[in-house]
């Protein structure tokens, strides 16, 4: 059965989508789609940003090194080593190493040496290990299928470093 106005004018549904219709509705599509592929985050993969910083505290000697991640999230390891040492050998041991087999509590800033919530020594009773002025070091994170890793100074660099 033909509804009145296809019934009087003698059109059907069809006949209304003219090609200009059809183009203009899969321009729309399409700049939708390109939006969307390229000016939100929905398809970018979550990257994690760690940055530092060392402030006095306590005692005139005393520096806390703080890590920050730029978002939350539930670690699964952090370990701090020696630059140098893990270029050369990537088993290298660590000065700090904390693992968890669930995650830890969802964080976004840590200090260094100090314990985080679901998180335990990858050996028992380990202790962290002091960082030395002027050393290069490096901190590897994992939060599940997210790994990072950040190079950093404790103190001030030396005149002569480079980032090679």
């Amino acid at each position: 059965m033909l509804c009145w106005y296809c019934w009087i004018n003698k059109i059907c549904a069809v006949q209304i989508m003219s090609k200009k219709n059809i183009f203009l509705i899969s321009l729309v599509v399409v700049l939708a789609g390109v939006y969307v592929i390229f000016f939100t985050h929905w398809f970018r993969p979550r990257v994690m940003q760690i940055s530092h910083t060392s402030r006095p505290e306590g005692g005139r000697d005393s520096v806390r090194m703080t890590f920050s991640l730029g978002d939350y999230y539930e670690l699964t390891e952090v370990k701090v080593v020696l630059l140098d040492d893990f270029k050369k050998n990537p088993d290298t041991p660590p000065l700090w190493h904390l693992v968890s087999d669930d995650g830890s509590d969802s964080i976004s800033m840590f200090s260094y040496g100090e314990s985080i919530g679901g998180m335990d020594p990858a050996v028992a009773g380990a202790e962290p290990e002091p960082l030395q002025p002027g050393v290069r070091y490096r901190l590897l994170v994992s939060a599940g299928s997210f790994k990072a890793q950040h190079d950093f100074y404790f103190g001030t660099a030396p005149t002569n470093a480079s980032n090679n």
